[in-house]
């Protein structure tokens, strides 16, 4: 079995290297993401609207400065690049089910 923590670096890489469909596949075709300010985007094909200007781009990255993992959950406190004029940071929450991402809550 993958570990979630696995899974949620492999979804890093992809985004790190703009590969759009790497990165979704690291997803569930239901996945629910909650933002900061408070919208959910529903499933892989809101997630490929969503993303797939800025992968074109090439203008996101985001680096980890901390990461916590516990069960199914992984937690990360991420610097994000190229969103706005300055990177912005961000707590993450995963949730690994399966294999594959199905939760993501944004925490500020």
């Amino acid at each position: 079995m993958t570990e979630p923590r696995d899974v949620v670096e492999q979804q890093l890489a992809a985004y790190n290297s703009h590969d759009l469909d790497a990165f979704l596949a690291t997803y569930a075709e239901d996945v629910t993401i909650r933002r900061t300010d408070g919208s959910l985007l529903q499933g892989r094909p809101a997630m490929r609207d969503t993303y797939a200007g800025q992968f074109a781009e090439g203008r996101c990255r985001a680096e980890i400065a901390g990461r916590l993992t516990e069960g199914d959950w992984v937690v990360d406190h991420e610097i994000a690049h190229g969103l706005s004029a300055e990177p912005l940071r961000v707590l993450v929450a995963y949730r690994v089910r399966n294999g594959l991402i199905d939760r993501v809550d944004f925490l500020g």
